[in-house]
């Protein structure tokens, strides 16, 4: 499914005047050194949205572009996508000197059915990422464990109550251990947060699903 095929920036240029506050809070955020909209701000826009924050540098704010076959493409103003499948990091394009190419297994991912995971859980794929001109392969092995308290989260002004998923991930080559972190909404069965790696054990990335896709 399209969502919608012009820019983010030029859909804007034709909103109403009530709508204008959101627009000039929209397109002052991107100077931000941390970028916070405020939950008025998130529910007035008619896009899906997200917070993003990769390799611990300044938290910025996606909209959403496009649905395709499950994966939701997330887009920056400068031309920047992150894609994701049920809160999965899956692809990612323009991110500077490092990207992720793709996911590759014969088993669905567990998240996808996320209201039926099982502790004990495990998962096998191959990804690729790319750091600067290198090109780099991992196998991936995986174990989700469910934490032993659930957590209500407060986005956007609404109380999200979540279960939370620890996945622990190894690679052997390169040799690396790390946890991945999924919070869960108990009622649609979204991942709405999720902490984890782009690469095999390298450049952290954090998402919060402010407004999700409907």
């Amino acid at each position: 499914m399209r969502l919608f095929a012009l820019p983010f920036f030029a859909l804007l240029a034709g909103c109403t005047p009530s709508q204008q506050g959101v627009v000039d809070t929209f397109s002052a955020i991107w100077e931000a050194k941390d970028v916070t909209m405020t939950d008025q701000a998130i529910q007035s826009l008619p896009y899906a949205s997200t917070y993003f924050r990769i390799d611990n540098e300044h938290r910025v704010f996606l909209v959403l572009g496009y649905i395709e076959q499950g994966n939701l493409k997330w887009l920056s103003q400068d031309g920047s996508i992150v894609v994701t499948r049920q809160g999965r990091l899956v692809k990612t394009t323009n991110l500077h000197s490092r990207n992720l190419l793709e996911i590759i297994s014969v088993t669905p991912d567990p998240l996808l059915e996320a209201q039926k995971l099982a502790n004990g859980q495990t998962w096998s794929r191959t990804i690729r990422w790319k750091e600067g001109e290198q090109l780099r392969s991992a196998a991936l092995t995986s174990r989700f464990t469910r934490a032993e308290k659930d957590q209500v989260l407060t986005i956007a002004g609404e109380a999200v109550p979540c279960q939370v998923w620890y996945e622990d991930v190894k690679s052997d080559t390169p040799d690396s251990q790390w946890q991945n972190t999924f919070w869960v909404d108990t009622r649609s069965g979204q991942v709405r947060q999720s902490h984890q790696m782009l690469g095999a054990g390298t450049y952290p990335v954090e998402m919060t699903i402010l407004k999700p896709a409907q």
